[in-house]
């Protein structure tokens, strides 16, 4: 393949293999700035052109290498709120909150070891191995950690893209779809630069003019319109669990709603009553009564037992609605410790209120709020677009109720708000969330935000959202065509590598 001087890095990283290692750390650092609450999505890019210079030409344990060097920066620099919630309310010290923190880091930056390996074994010495097989294994890599050992499906890069023309991918094929254009049109910008293929630009032109025309496609039409309130309470953390502040939280949340009643649907956050469901049902009942007499449903969360005695973060529907939901992807150490038996007790982190709490049904009936179906998700699950996807056949209505007291003002809150920005687009509907201290947000089914709150204040969002009729490509068939496709001509290029390898007969 000829190369031409536009991008004359192979001297400087063969004679200095530290620039590459530097050169890979850096462009994984730069990812979550393209993300929430920066949103430069041309950084993510950018980060991607940095990795492929870093590893174009190198051997293949130069490439796991930097591969893991470059996810060690996305991590290092993305995951950083992860500290405010071991030292701030965790109770380790600053030392150990570190050294838990960069554990978390290098351990999901393993990862890049494995795509790293396939890369360079099987890809990339190929003509099309760059351009088309880096992103394939992209997409895969990122798939992988939506759900090994639970997940950890943050940091996608199709997710900085909500408002770039390549968001029009995300109704058709999900955020990964985003995410794999993302890195095609670096791996297309790179080869068009590094080895003299001008004609590649316009790959990149073909991509985001289709992104754009996607994006002006209409998958649901308008129906009703409903008037929902979310209301924010910003209970202290530290003191939400204490008995002596049951009343005072319930106080709180009465005297916020009080003027909304009427409303078609009001939504409080994650947990914001702290009494168990049976020890609230006078509570409730109330709510029930006020709701049912004025036309208004309230999805409020609250921890519930089954009949085991087992803990469960719950949400419920009640007044002119009905329903309980069991949360069902649970945040690890935050609802329920891995190998309790070795870290219980160690310190505070590991033994946080209802951090015991066991997850419910995989399939569960949607809440109703009058005649409209609710698909409800709690906190950590609407970073899961699988699970979003499945909760119900077709919803009028996405809520999502969470907590994010836990982060601080660090950038997490941000970064969980722009997800559940892409559920929406991704399903096209409109979403309400409740959280504790914020961001509490009304999106529509574009993703746009209608209205939000300012973080760490009480306040009230009211707004209408228009009930969508119909569905886009993604809700019928989710990730499913596109992880396919992706291994297929993974696939491909491998039978090509094993062809060149196979000496011939004749």
């Amino acid at each position: 393949m000829g190369k031409s001087n536009l991008l004359p890095v192979d001297s400087l990283l063969r004679k200095y293999p530290l620039a590459g290692h530097v050169l890979a750390i850096v462009g994984g650092a730069l990812v979550p700035f393209s993300l929430a609450p920066f949103d430069w999505w041309p950084l993510g890019i950018l980060s991607v052109l940095l990795l492929l210079a870093s590893i174009d030409g190198e051997k293949t344990k130069r490439i796991m290498l930097r591969l893991y060097l470059y996810n060690l920066g996305m991590f290092g620099v993305g995951t950083s709120w992860i500290y405010v919630s071991i030292n701030v309310y965790g109770g380790a010290s600053p030392a150990l909150a570190v050294s838990l923190v960069a554990l978390f880091v290098l351990w999901w930056s393993l990862i890049g070891l494995l795509h790293g390996y396939v890369y360079g074994k099987f890809i990339s010495h190929l003509p099309l191995g760059l351009v088309l097989g880096f992103p394939a294994l992209r997409v895969l890599d990122e798939w992988f950690r939506s759900w090994f050992l639970t997940g950890f499906p943050w940091l996608f890069l199709g997710y900085g893209h909500l408002s770039s023309p390549l968001l029009g991918f995300a109704p058709v094929a999900g955020v990964f779809a985003v995410s794999f254009f993302v890195v095609l049109t670096a791996s297309l910008l790179y080869c068009s630069l590094r080895h003299g293929r001008p004609h590649y630009l316009i790959a990149v032109a073909v991509i985001w003019l289709s992104g754009y025309g996607l994006s002006q496609v209409d998958y649901v039409s308008p129906g009703d319109e409903i008037s929902v309130v979310a209301v924010q309470g910003n209970i202290d953390q530290h003191t939400k669990w204490r008995r002596e502040k049951v009343m005072p939280i319930l106080k709180a949340y009465t005297d916020l709603t009080e003027a909304e009643w009427g409303a078609n649907l009001i939504v409080w956050p994650e947990a914001a009553i702290t009494l168990f469901r049976e020890d609230a049902s006078w509570f409730l009942q109330q709510l029930d009564k006020k709701g049912k007499e004025l036309g208004t449903t309230l999805v409020l969360g609250i921890p519930d037992r089954d009949d085991e005695g087992k803990f469960l973060n719950t949400a419920i529907a009640v007044g002119d609605g009905a329903g309980v939901y069991h949360k069902r992807r649970l945040v690890p150490f935050g609802e329920y410790v891995p190998l309790e038996n070795w870290l219980r007790g160690i310190i505070t982190f590991f033994d946080l209120p209802m951090s015991h709490n066991s997850s419910g049904e995989l399939d569960q009936p949607a809440l109703r709020a009058g005649k409209l179906a609710l698909s409800l998700s709690i906190c950590y699950e609407v970073v899961y677009a699988e699970l979003v996807r499945s909760t119900t056949a077709l919803p009028d209505l996405f809520v999502t109720i969470s907590n994010d007291t836990w982060f601080g003002t660090s950038i997490g809150p941000s970064q969980h708000l722009q997800m559940a920005q892409m559920r929406a687009v991704e399903n096209a509907r409109y979403l309400v969330r409740a959280t504790n201290n914020g961001i509490t947000a009304l999106i529509d089914h574009r993703g746009v935000i209608v209205k939000s709150l300012p973080q760490s204040e009480p306040g009230v969002l009211r707004g209408e959202a228009a009930v969508m009729v119909g569905t886009t490509p993604f809700h019928r068939y989710g990730h499913s065509p596109l992880l396919i496709f992706c291994l297929l001509l993974l696939l491909f290029l491998a039978g090509i590598h094993l062809k060149d390898t196979i000496p011939s007969s004749g």
